[in-house]
């Protein structure tokens, strides 16, 4: 681990070596709580040691900007200081020593402060892998509806910036309630996999694609308008039609695939994604009045 030291006295940075010397850690010192502002915003800082008496450390505010800012790594800090008179308090931190200390009471406090961040660090890595997982249908591996509102209007605002338009495809699977009831959960979910399967098959890798609800799906086609975007729904629609699933003692499903496709040539600042989202799923209502297995496309 790499240990900011906000040190101005020769001596007492010895003593901090000492302290951390044998250990699989870096000393970086630094004089000024500019220098460790820097050091901060260049990222990998998590454990900042300063000295409170021989620095610029409370006139700066150093540890209140590190507490407001951003950062992805928690960060532990070690105040060192003289004996504060009564009623004093000195700047917050995470730690203080109060002088006189040996090595031996600092690399105490420095093992502390190591278990503490590794614990910190394998909390924010966990809360991280949750928050991931919760922006996941678990069955399909699409991103779920809330994941999808977010990365979409992402597209589509990067979209307007480049001055390209955008189409949106809804897939809905037809008659997926009756195949449901009448063949059970468990075949329903094979339907699911196996349309999920035809999306990622027929789509780029960069396309957005979520699981909306139920038996509906949404791709984010940027950069892509009308025909071309009615072509990538139709490719998907054939792969579907052409996959056979087995069911117990009855001949094999013919799964078909109904979609709808919204294309917006001129996107504004007030363009939003769920007007596009809602128009390309109506679209797919009229590809499914007009017999379904097909593709009805709109222009926004």
């Amino acid at each position: 681990m790499n240990i900011l030291v906000l040190e101005t006295d020769p001596r007492e940075m010895t003593v901090i070596q000492k302290a951390v010397n044998g250990d699989d850690n870096t000393v970086t010192p630094i004089a000024s709580s500019a220098q460790a502002w820097q050091a901060f915003e260049g990222g990998g800082i998590q454990f900042l040691i300063a000295d409170q008496d021989n620095t610029d450390l409370s006139q700066a505010q150093l540890i209140q900007r590190i507490r407001t800012m951003q950062t992805v790594e928690p960060v532990y800090i070690l105040i060192i200081s003289s004996k504060i008179p009564d009623g004093v308090l000195i700047p917050k931190g995470d730690d203080y020593l109060i002088r006189p200390y040996t090595a031996e009471d600092l690399k105490n406090r420095i093992e502390i402060a190591e278990r503490i961040i590794s614990l910190t660090t394998r909390l924010t890595e966990a809360n991280q892998q949750v928050e991931s997982q919760a922006a996941f249908d678990s069955l399909t591996g699409f991103i779920n509806r809330a994941g999808f509102l977010r990365q979409a209007a992402g597209e589509l605002e990067r979209s307007r910036r480049a001055s390209m338009p955008m189409s949106l495809i809804a897939l809905d699977i037809d008659n997926f309630k009756l195949i449901n009831d009448k063949f059970g959960a468990k075949t329903g979910d094979d339907v699911l996999e196996v349309v999920a399967q035809s999306i990622r098959d027929k789509s780029r890798p960069y396309d957005c694609i979520g699981r909306w609800t139920g038996d509906e799906f949404v791709i984010a086609l940027p950069g892509v308008i009308g025909a071309d975007a009615e072509k990538v729904a139709g490719r998907v629609i054939a792969g579907v039609r052409g996959t056979r699933i087995e069911v117990p003692n009855e001949p094999p499903l013919n799964v078909k695939v109904s979609a709808g496709v919204a294309s917006i040539m001129r996107i504004t600042s007030t363009t939003e994604v769920e007007p596009i989202i809602q128009s390309a799923r109506q679209a797919v209502a009229r590809a499914k009045e007009a017999g379904g297995n097909q593709v009805y496309l709109v222009f926004l």
